[in-house]
């Protein structure tokens, strides 16, 4: 199954000052949270890869998961050598069938992504269930202050997903954010590890 929708963006997509910002933040509160060294890595939603190429030289491999085939094209581009590319959105079949997803991570990444799956709470089940022990689900989304606002997530969505996911040590912040005045928009960002 796969998702075209992403593919029209993808020729800009690294030339996009606000996307590079947004990763570059993003990598930034990663690194202060968890050192990132030799973990082995899955990110859900990677795009372009902007995220996965600063998470390379840390890392033992990584494998980066997208439906948008034009977007995974631009991160092949790069010719990361630890990096593994997989067009597809993330079900339970393909986990049954691709022995990479089986294999387990250390750490789980998905900056800006999970507003964008059908389901949000049965992914980071999902996503969960992914992780090895010890592992580290690391979540970047908007901000939403209550529940009646269009995009992004309120800080007790992200634990509430965590938690029945069976995730622990769950903290939800807000380390940056973009924009200025009305425009400013602040980015959550939900850690949690599976025990």
């Amino acid at each position: 199954m796969t998702d075209n929708s992403w593919d029209s963006y993808a020729e800009g997509w690294d030339s996009n000052s606000d996307v590079i910002t947004y990763s570059e933040r993003a990598f930034r509160s990663l690194a202060e949270t968890l050192d990132c060294k030799g973990a082995r890595i899955l990110d859900f939603g990677c795009g372009t890869g902007l995220l996965t190429e600063r998470l390379a030289p840390l890392a033992s491999s990584i494998v980066a998961l997208d439906p948008s085939g034009k977007m995974l094209a631009v991160l092949d581009a790069k010719q990361l050598g630890n990096v593994t590319t997989i067009q597809s959105s993330l079900t339970r079949e393909l986990v049954d069938q691709n022995r990479q997803l089986q294999e387990g991570f250390d750490l789980i990444v998905a900056s800006s992504a999970l507003a964008f799956v059908p389901d949000y709470t049965d992914t980071v089940r999902l996503l969960a269930k992914l992780l090895n022990r010890n592992g580290r689900l690391v979540q970047w989304d908007w901000l939403k202050e209550d529940s009646g606002e269009d995009t992004g997530f309120t800080r007790e969505d992200i634990a509430a997903a965590f938690r029945d996911a069976g995730l622990s040590d769950i903290q939800v912040t807000v380390p940056f954010f973009m924009g200025t005045g009305e425009n400013q928009l602040d980015v959550v960002m939900g850690t949690g590890t599976k025990q």
